[in-house]
Parts: C-alpha cells; sequence; structure tokens
C-alpha cells in the first residue's frame, strides 16, 4: 500500500495544494465578511454610523449592496491570498527541510511572512484597486460614476483607459502594509498553534480559534503603523501657500514620531482590529476546515 502511494506525492498537487487552500479559505472568509466591509468602506466617505449606512443601503439600494463589489473581492483572494498563504507555506517547508525538520524560530517565520506579503500585495494590487473603486462608485455623483459591471469589466476598462500600469497605482504603500500584516498574521499563528498545542496542552478547535485571534490581533498591531501614514498621506491638503505638510511616506512618519510619540501611529486601534481580525480569524478557520476535508479524502 505504501508503495503504490509515492506516485502521487511526485504529482503537481503537493505543490499547488497550499496555494488552491489558501486561495478558498480566502475567498470563503471573504463571502463571509464582505458586508462588514462594505458597511466599512462607506463609514470611510462619511456616510455615518454603521447602523446608519446599514440602514440606508437596505432601503435605497437593496440587500444585494451590502455584496456590491463581490467579485472583485473575490478576484483579489484568489490572487492575494492563493499567493501569500502559497508562498508562506513553501517558504517554510524549505526553511523546516534546511533545519532538519525543526519548528522554526519565529524570527524566520517572520522573514517568510514578510516576503510571502510582498509577493502576495503584488499580484493582487490590480485586483485590490477594482473592489475598492466598485465599493466607492455607488457614493460618487451620477455623472462621475464608472459603473463597472464586474471585477473583470473593472480590470479591462482601467487598462483601456489608464493603461496597463495604472493596475499597480498606489501599489508601493500597499505592498509595504501588506508585508506588515502578513508578518504579524502568518508568523503569530504558526507561533501560536505551537504554543498551544505543546505548552497549553488545547485541542484542535480551542487551537485554531485561540491562534487565529491572535493572528488577528498582530495583523492589526504590525500593519495600523503603516496604514495610519497611507492614510495621512492620501488626504493631505496643501496650505495656503501651496505646501503640502509631508514630502512623502518617510517624512510623515518621522514629523508624526516628533509630535505624538509612538502610540500616534495606533489612532484608532480598536475600530482598525475590527476591521482586520474578523477576516484574518476566518481565513484560518476556512483553511483549517478545508485541510481536515482533503485529508479524510486522501487528498
Amino acid at each position: 500500500m505504501g508503495e503504490e502511494k509515492k506516485p502521487q506525492s511526485l504529482g503537481v498537487w503537493p505543490t499547488v495544494k497550499p496555494f488552491v487552500n489558501g486561495g478558498a479559505s480566502g475567498m470563503l472568509a471573504t463571502c463571509v465578511i464582505q458586508p462588514i466591509d462594505m458597511i466599512k468602506v462607506r463609514i470611510q466617505l462619511g456616510q455615518g454610523s454603521a447602523g446608519e449606512v446599514t440602514r440606508n443601503m437596505i432601503k435605497n439600494e437593496g440587500f444585494g449592496a451590502l455584496y456590491k463589489g463581490l467579485s472583485a473581492g473575490l478576484l483579489r483572494q484568489a490572487t492575494y491570498t492563493t499567493a501569500r498563504l502559497g508562498t508562506f507555506k513553501i517558504l517554510t517547508s524549505k526553511a523546516i527541510e534546511a533545519n532538519d525538520g525543526k519548528p522554526l524560530p519565529l524570527y524566520q517565520k517572520a522573514l517568510c511572512g514578510l516576503t510571502a506579503g510582498a509577493i502576495g500585495a503584488s499580484v493582487g494590487s490590480p485586483a485590490d484597486l477594482a473592489l475598492i473603486r466598485m465599493q466607492a462608485d455607488a457614493t460618487l455623483p451620477a455623472a462621475q460614476r464608472r459603473n463597472y459591471s464586474n471585477a473583470f469589466n473593472a480590470l479591462y476598462r482601467i487598462v483601456a483607459d489608464e493603461g496597463v500600469l495604472a493596475l499597480w497605482k498606489g501599489a508601493g504603500p500597499t505592498v509595504v502594509r501588506a508585508m506588515a500584516l502578513n508578518m504579524g498574521m502568518l508568523a503569530s499563528y504558526d507561533q501560536s498553534v505551537e504554543f498551544c498545542k505543546d505548552s497549553l496542552g488545547f485541542g484542535e478547535a480551542a487551537t485554531v480559534l485561540g491562534a487565529s485571534s491572535v493572528s488577528g490581533f498582530f495583523a492589526a498591531a504590525c500593519s495600523l503603523p503603516f496604514d495610519y501614514v497611507k492614510t495621512q498621506i492620501q488626504k493631505m491638503q496643501p496650505d495656503a501657500q501651496g505646501k503640502y505638510p509631508y514630502t512623502g511616506s518617510m517624512d510623515c512618519a518621522l514629523k508624526t514620531l516628533k509630535s505624538g510619540g509612538p502610540f500616534k501611529f495606533y489612532t484608532g486601534f480598536p475600530v482598525y482590529c475590527v476591521r482586520i481580525a474578523p477576516h484574518v480569524m476566518m481565513t484560518w478557520i476556512f483553511l483549517n476546515q478545508i485541510q481536515k476535508l482533503e485529508k479524510s479524502v486522501g487528498l
């Protein structure tokens, strides 16, 4: 029996499996989280509180408005999460082999997370742009709306109207933020699983829930400073002499640190954590269930 199974391990499935699993778990998580994310975008655009935004959306646009931009969200997960989770699994597996099968130290997991985040964000940037534009479209005046029919229509029109490179507009800050987020998310999850199983003796369900909660927290904690700087740069206005308050991201970071100290970067952390953590948690929970299903059918 053992010899019959050996040829299967030489096929393409073991290589693509981490990528397929990562993309599927991210897409399932998005289906659950999309309404929350849609409401969050409207709140950021100044349309009121969560309750007001939800009521007005359902009343004026119908229940389907909560899932507007879902195709772009799914496309983003199919690119971004497929790439980052698949890459992280491949990198950590290679690192463990080089480490003679021993568990990796935290700093090596963090480096793998940084690399996976950069690759994932670079691959997923076009879909991220399409998602943001589709979610914000309904808030624009009728004459300014782009009225994309779906994510692929958005990508086609962006290329046709603005050129191919426009798909990576603003990708620099997005990649840096993704590197920080994935360093926190991926490294802390692996470390927490080891701690929950080996040190606390948790069962599988408690381990996944505990580790995914820790992962969501650290994903938010590691990425918020970069998100804060990115937001300050995006919303800055020139003064009467036409001079902007910051010359770039580094200048913004240094001035913020000087004026408000390191905790200034964590302004609004509870709200940000509520935005980030649920998707991270759902991704890990779905990934665990997918892996269990595959194991049960011999994949």
